[in-house]
């Protein structure tokens, strides 16, 4: 069958921007994958994805005009119920082969074989040829409905009859198989051949001779670039280069990534203007100024190279006119309102000091049933404080943890975070820093909220860990008391996010703190409740933290099923036991562990040894071994030496083999039985010191 390019292209009103990209890419492969399970592509086909704010295409090369005959086998059904006692088929059977095509076929031509428990029928047929418009048609149908659309439109086709519902009304369909249309339809538009350019500045009508001139064709006389990802590159290499005409910079580029994304998805003929604004805006705090530019405005603010704010910023237009003046002075015109409203709420804000708004926070609620957020601030101010005392500096910063967890949510209240809740913290330290607040305060309000998403930098300093460890503890320990627990991808209060930073200040600013303690302080003012839930839910969120790091399922599980309490030593012991893993003992040990456990899971755990009761030498070596070996390895893991302390588990393997290859455990004698599950109960303390190790023989 001959091969061709495809082109399909659904052309819409304009799609909501922060969902095209993966729309399109879901039309894409939802097509691709559509064709490729019917037959239709060859070995080499390749597909290229389209999106723009008014359409979303694909392109596949390769693609038959039909699909190949093929040989199948059908199965059909036990012998017993297709053929009569004479050998004929019976009505059943006859009705399945009329159903699959196969009426009149000769009974001895069907094939017996034993299928599970029965002897059954097949027959062996071709499948026809299936035209593309037959295969594209249910792929295309697939692909519409397998999209991720937000949330659906529904509208009346050009008959006022019909309604059909998609993500924005679509107003033509193009489908082409080399130089011919194929004949489908979708949302009820019939497919031809004629896209459209640039609403302002391209050609109205484009009428493709093939499906290949496609990207050419249309960037070229319609004015659009059409591939999401050439379309963002060109954005950014034009931003990078106007910002180097002005001496500047974008910033950390990270920053720039769902700005960029974003009007990428605006626009289809990228074109960047640089715009000003007066000097005087400065004085306000820049995060309050590249917030409104870059959430409001869509702008690319600009920064100098020691990367402080500057009066400038980019546009990415959808027009390229001869003169651009306009446009520039447009969006400075546009601009200088946001920027003044920015300044009005600072500096209203400013006008009334942050611990003055304390009381306001009565009046919002935090949660029907956990009560107001000023009932939370006066938990946080304890629990800081609690937190705090455990940490380094202990009663030298107390005054100051309570103070800032006092002062934490006040900017919740003020106009600027009211206009902009992503400033929370961000706004109070400004506010405190112009109360002449305490330094380590100042700190604390804006660093509580960190880490906010992952790989974020973490609070530093004793104030700041304790009031963020408390904001996380007490929303878990909250939620969790009311039942708010996160289902399946449903967090809606963020409470994965929320172990997540508990796991990472703990463990990555190696505090000695034991985490059960924390979270019986957090639970305490609702009477405990849920503390086992909330130590399940954060070691789970630990287990995914350190897989990432690299470690084995069975190594994770080896720490983490102990339930440690120092979750600052949990990568310690980890590496120990990456280490342990490695050594020609640690299978035997790790057997030998598991089989321990199994026994005293089964008989019984027993504390006191009695070496007179010793009926063997195996006992008695075994019992050496382990006192002598104790000590050591418990000065070793008090000094956080884990690794070497796991590793001198090797030398007792001996002792176990020949405890295991000569002596009974369930000896007939009670009392010695009773010993040797003694010995083995210390022998599990010590093999599990560090990590349980039987976990690796999992």
């Amino acid at each position: 069958m001959s091969a061709a390019t495809l082109l399909v292209e659904l052309f819409t009103e304009e799609l909501p921007p922060k969902a095209l990209g993966r729309l399109g890419e879901a039309f894409a492969a939802g097509l691709e994958a559509g064709l490729a399970k019917r037959g239709f592509l060859s070995d080499g086909s390749a597909r290229t994805g389209y999106a723009t704010p008014r359409r979303l295409a694909v392109s596949i090369t390769g693609v038959r005009a039909a699909t190949e005959p093929k040989a199948i086998e059908v199965k059909l059904m036990p012998v017993a119920v297709g053929l009569g006692p004479d050998g004929n088929p019976t009505p059943a059977l006859r009705k399945k082969l009329a159903a699959a095509g196969l009426e009149g076929i000769d009974p001895a031509r069907l094939k017996r074989r034993v299928d599970g428990k029965a002897e059954t029928l097949f027959a062996d047929t071709v499948s026809p040829s299936v035209p593309l418009a037959e295969g594209l048609q249910a792929a295309l149908d697939e692909a519409i409905a397998g999209l991720p659309i937000p949330k659906l439109m529904s509208y009346q086709l050009a008959d006022g009859v019909t309604t059909v519902q998609f993500v924005r009304p679509a107003h033509g369909l193009v489908a082409l198989h080399g130089a011919a249309v194929v004949g489908v339809k979708a949302l009820g538009l019939a497919a031809g051949r004629v896209t459209h350019g640039h609403r302002f500045q391209g050609a109205r009508d484009i009428e493709l001779a093939n499906a290949g001139e496609y990207a050419a064709r249309l960037e070229g006389e319609g004015g659009v670039v059409p591939g999401f990802a050439a379309r963002r590159a060109a954005i950014l290499e034009a931003l990078r280069a106007a910002a180097a005409r002005e001496g500047a910079t974008l910033g950390p580029e990270p920053d720039c990534e769902a700005l960029l994304d974003e009007v990428t998805a605006l626009v289809e003929m990228p074109t960047v203007y640089t715009g000003r604004f007066e000097r005087e805006f400065l004085d306000v705090p820049p995060e309050c100024l590249i917030l409104t530019m870059r959430q409001n405005q869509k702008y690319f603010p600009l920064f100098d190279a020691g990367g402080r704010l500057t009066e400038r910023f980019l546009v990415v237009s959808n027009l390229r006119p001869a003169d651009p003046s306009r446009i520039v002075q447009g969006n400075e015109r546009v601009v200088r309102p946001r920027l003044a409203d920015a300044r009005f709420f600072f500096e209203t804000d400013r006008r009334t000091k942050l611990a003055d708004r304390v009381p306001q926070l009565a009046s919002i609620v935090y949660h029907g049933k956990l009560g107001s957020q000023l009932e939370r601030v006066e938990r946080l101010r304890k629990l800081a404080t609690r937190i705090q005392m455990n940490l380094p500096r202990g009663a030298v910063g107390m005054p100051y943890a309570d103070r800032a967890a006092l002062l934490a949510k006040a900017d919740l209240v003020t106009l600027m975070v009211g206009e902009f809740p992503e400033l929370q913290g961000i706004m109070g330290k400004y506010y405190t820093a112009a109360d002449d607040e305490e330094p380590s305060v100042v700190r604390a309000i804006e660093q509580h909220y960190w880490p906010r998403f992952a790989g974020d930098q973490l609070p530093d300093g004793d104030v700041s860990i304790a009031v963020a460890l408390a904001d996380r503890l007490d929303a878990m320990a909250g939620l969790f008391s009311i039942g708010q627990v996160p289902t399946g991808d449903k967090d809606p209060f963020g409470l994965r996010r929320a172990a997540l930073g508990v796991i990472r200040i703990l463990a990555e600013r190696r505090l000695d703190l034991d985490f059960h303690d924390l979270v019986r302080l957090a639970t305490e003012p609702f009477h405990g409740k849920a503390a086992t839930e909330i130590e399940d839910f954060v070691y789970d969120r630990l287990r995914g933290y350190l897989r990432e790091m690299g470690f084995t399922a069975h190594q994770v599980e080896a720490v983490v099923s102990q339930r440690p309490a120092r979750l600052d030593q949990v990568r310690g012991r980890l590496d120990a036991v990456a280490a342990f893993a490695k050594l020609p003992e640690s299978e035997a040990l790790a057997a030998a562990n598991k089989r321990v456990k199994n026994i005293l899971d089964k008989s019984g755990r027993s504390e006191a040894v009695d070496p007179s009761l010793f009926a063997q030498e195996e006992e008695r070596r075994l019992h050496a071994a382990i006192a002598a070996m104790a000590p050591g390895v418990e000065e070793k893991v008090a000094s956080a030496q884990f690794e070497p302390a796991l590793v001198a588990l090797a030398g007792v393997r001996a002792d176990v083999d020949a405890f295991f290859d000569k002596v009974l455990v369930n000896a007939e004698d009670l009392a010695v039985r009773g010993n040797r599950l003694a010995l083995l109960t210390g022998l599990e303390r010590l093999l599990n010191r560090v990590a349980d190790i039987s976990r690796l023989a999992a």
